[in-house]
């Protein structure tokens, strides 16, 4: 299992388009039923920042083949005030009684 997190901080003005592009890679997800990843996009309180959680079976994360997603980053750099930092982490332990 692979586990990445991206974190950035949007413009201000740019944070609706922001939110309107990852919710189109959510319906595309679930349109596709795409296998093999849990796929998590937060918030922050700031309103501003935003946090990806990614984690899946192989080395190339299926969400980043999506189109939805290939729109999303396209202009990403653009949105931001501070850019997308990517972090692999490693699972020290999950528990998890929701799923």
């Amino acid at each position: 299992m692979r586990t990445v997190m991206v974190r950035y901080t949007l413009k201000p003005d740019r944070v609706a388009e922001s939110e309107a592009l990852i919710a189109q890679v959510f319906e595309q997800l679930a349109r596709e039923k795409t296998p093999g990843v849990h796929y998590q996009v937060f918030k922050l309180p700031d309103g501003v920042s935003l946090v990806h959680l990614a984690t899946c079976e192989t080395e190339v994360n299926p969400v980043t083949l999506l189109d939805a997603f290939k729109r999303y980053t396209a202009g990403i750099r653009d949105r931001c005030d501070e850019p997308p930092v990517n972090q692999r982490l490693q699972v020290l332990g999950d528990y998890d009684t929701l799923r």
